[in-house]
Formats: C-alpha cells, structure tokens, sequence
C-alpha cells in the first residue's frame, strides 16, 4: 500500500514538473493520448522512477557515500538528476514515457520532485499521539 501511495505522489510531482515550461521534461502518453492514457503514463513512469530509485539509487547512495560527506549532502542533487535521466532512458524505448532534455535542467526537476515528496511525506505520515 505504501509503495501505491508513493507512485501517485510521484505521478503528481512528474505532472507538476511537467507542467514549468522552464525545465523541458515533458511525458509522452500512451496512444491516443487522452486524459486516461496521460494519468497512466504518469503512473507508469513513477512507478520505473520508484523502482530505480529503489535499486539504482540505493547502490549509488551507498558508493557515493564518502561524496554525501565531503559535499555535506548536496551531492544528493545531482544522484537524484541522474535517477530521472536514467528513468527518461529507461522508458525512451517505447513510445510513452519521460523526456528529459537537458541533464540540469532534469537536477533542477529533481529536485522540484523531492520538494513535493517532502512536503506531502509531511503531510499523510502518521501522526504520534501523545499521552
């Protein structure tokens, strides 16, 4: 159930990021490109994003480890750019999925992505009751 709720608010951020012109990541939807098959790619490509978040990025979290240090962290933002460029090459196959046009530009969206994420892990985390 978890990891449903986490690929809805993935699906939700990528629609955000891809709504600022700016940034130049755009989802190419299933044919015929509908409302429907627009919310579904989006889903899809959220739940690839989870998924190479989940194995990839991990890997590279835990080789990266010694840069998290030195950099004091902000060496997550170029890891998470580099997790979207490879989900927009993972799903460039097809003909749906995530475009992502330039590398910083996609750091940038990344880090769009995490704001929102981090905003709405705050918002449905369960609430301790104090006695």
């Amino acid at each position: 159930m978890r990891f449903l709720v986490r690929v809805v608010i993935n699906a939700f951020a990528i629609w955000v990021v891809t709504l600022l012109a700016g940034l130049r990541v755009t989802v190419i939807p299933f044919a015929p490109g509908e409302t429907l098959q627009l919310v579904l790619t989006l889903l899809a490509v959220a739940a690839v994003f989870a998924i190479v978040n989940t194995v990839i990025g991990t890997v590279i979290k835990i080789v990266a480890f010694p840069l998290y240090i030195l950099t004091l962290g902000l060496i997550s933002l170029l890891i998470n750019g580099l997790l979207l460029w490879i989900t927009a090459w993972a799903t460039h196959w097809w003909n749906w999925g995530l475009r992502v046009e330039d590398f910083w530009l996609g750091v940038v969206a990344a880090l769009v992505i995490s704001v929102i994420n981090w905003i709405f892990g705050i918002i449905l985390r369960p609430q301790l009751k104090r006695r």
